[in-house]
């Protein structure tokens, strides 16, 4: 059903389920490297790959980092919890169990504010919780890349283990028409909470993020929420708002036609925005949950949590508020740096030196349309803030001009090596000497008699395509300011 027709008929209640995998040196309950891209299984252990006998000893660092994660959402700090085992098959979790939390989380009850189109949305935190997460499995052959159709399964065992904080929203109603859009700030929101606090690179096209959108949608005008459905690790911003509206699209068009909706897990697909049918979604019966027999409940130091507390980083909103009445810019402009996550790096071009209305203007600009035509992440071009800097001062010192500039950072971005050397190399600097630029004009005045002569005339305006035709002879390199005076000076004529 069309969205915009879905939204009349039924209103929107989300959920969405957050997987953050910490970045610490070592595992939740065993010494192995967490290292991303190692060979698969050569960072297993007994512990992690559950063979007999072994026993798990949990990660003092996932638990800080967890605390700290629940503080910066405004949580409550459990006096005293524990751990639980979640039992359930799956051939990418070598105990056939995952030590998890149950009833008894690290955290509660907390929040976390977004802005959508110039309005704050509070999206409320029923739980953070740890555990650890499960290994990768690849299904070999067939269409779709999943167990159906393929012709067999390889499984890594490497991410088993890695700590995992799972943080989960409260049902979110009242978000109407702009559910995707609300789902996918909170997402980015809580990916920048992250890289605040350092405990995650949250990097969702590698698995350390990932995010379980959940969907159900009541008739206008009822108080009974609908069934919902979990569509599983959606794995980029644009995928999450994506995911949103299509399922509120496909779950409109079934109770329309009078069908009824399937609590059941649903896989994302990316090519075409749909969502298909996965499992049956487990109640916590099904799962079988009781006490991990094997650690000792929980107990966290209320003076070891109000320290950590009053260490925590400068957090995300509060930041853009300062930098952006430091940098004199508009709610505009600093939405848009937010959205093409662009304030790290203009704040480092800044400290680098640049002025911050210059790192704007190159981040947001030429920077900007090259990401776009590569479809590269804007943080992910070959080239630095203190390069970008470096340009900026080039062209306050009237070495290069825009056009120039942006000639430069093409040859940094083609690995040409750092802005200096490709002016040089390419022979960009701007021909300001006076010498080169009075053989520039004589040429211009010779070729262009006419317009020399309604100079001479008293109509200024002529000038222009005269200083333009000394910036085509230099092939844009003539200080265009001083060839206008110096045009005017030899015409014998003063503004």
């Amino acid at each position: 059903m069309p969205y915009d027709e879905a939204l009349e008929r039924f209103e929107p209640v989300l959920g969405l389920e957050t997987h953050v995998e910490l970045g610490t040196a070592s595992k939740m309950f065993c010494g192995c490297s967490t290292t991303f891209g190692a060979p698969p299984n050569t960072h297993v252990c007994p512990v992690c790959l559950a063979l007999p006998g072994s026993l798990p000893v949990a990660n003092e660092k996932a638990i800080e980092s967890t605390i700290r994660i629940g503080l910066a959402l405004n949580c409550t700090i459990a006096t005293w919890c524990r751990f639980a085992r979640k039992n359930y098959f799956y051939p990418d979790m070598p105990k056939n169990y995952q030590i998890s939390q149950y009833d008894e989380p690290l955290c509660t009850d907390g929040y976390l504010d977004v802005e959508v189109d110039g309005a704050t949305v509070r999206i409320g935190i029923e739980r953070v919780h740890l555990e650890e997460d499960t290994g990768k499995s690849t299904h070999v052959g067939g269409a779709t890349g999943r167990i159906h159709g393929a012709d067999y399964s390889i499984v890594d065992y490497n991410r088993a283990g890695i700590p995992l904080v799972e943080i989960v929203t409260k049902p979110i109603p009242g978000t109407d028409r702009m559910a995707p859009e609300i789902a996918k700030a909170y997402v980015t929101e809580l990916r920048e909470v992250m890289r605040s606090l350092g405990v995650s690179d949250v990097r969702m096209e590698q698995g350390s993020l990932r995010c379980d959108v959940n969907v159900s949608l009541m008739p206008r005008g009822s108080s009974e929420w609908g069934t919902r459905t979990e569509t599983k690790n959606v794995n980029s911003l644009r995928s999450v708002e994506r995911a949103v509206r299509g399922e509120i699209e496909r779950q409109a068009a079934v109770l329309a036609s009078g069908g009824r909706i399937i609590q059941e897990t649903r896989h994302f697909h990316e090519d075409t925005g749909l969502t298909t049918s996965g499992r049956s979604k487990e109640e916590a019966q099904d799962y079988r949950y009781f006490p991990e027999p094997d650690l000792l409940p929980m107990a966290p130091d209320p003076e070891w949590v109000a320290s950590l507390k009053a260490a925590l980083p400068e957090l995300p909103t509060v930041r853009r508020r300062r930098l952006q009445q430091e940098w004199g810019v508009s709610d505009l402009d600093m939405a848009a740096m937010h959205n093409a996550d662009a304030i790290d790096l203009v704040e480092a071009t800044v400290a680098a030196g640049a002025p911050a209305a210059d790192a704007r203007k190159w981040w947001m600009g030429e920077l900007a349309r090259r990401a776009n035509e590569s479809g590269a992440a804007l943080a992910d071009l070959p080239i630095t803030p203190a390069q970008v800097a470096k340009v900026t001062e080039l062209v306050a010192s009237g070495a290069l001009n825009d056009k120039l500039a942006r000639q430069v950072l093409e040859g940094v971005l083609a690995g040409e090596g750092g802005p200096e050397e490709v002016v040089e190399k390419r022979g960009l600097r701007i021909v300001n000497d006076e010498g080169e630029l009075a053989a520039l004009i004589d040429q211009v005045l010779a070729a262009n008699a006419d317009a020399a002569d309604k100079v001479r005339s008293g109509k200024i305006a002529a000038v222009g395509a005269l200083v333009g035709g000394v910036m085509k002879a230099s092939r844009g390199k003539a200080d265009a300011g001083r060839a206008r005076e110096l045009i005017l000076e030899r015409l014998g004529v003063q503004e």
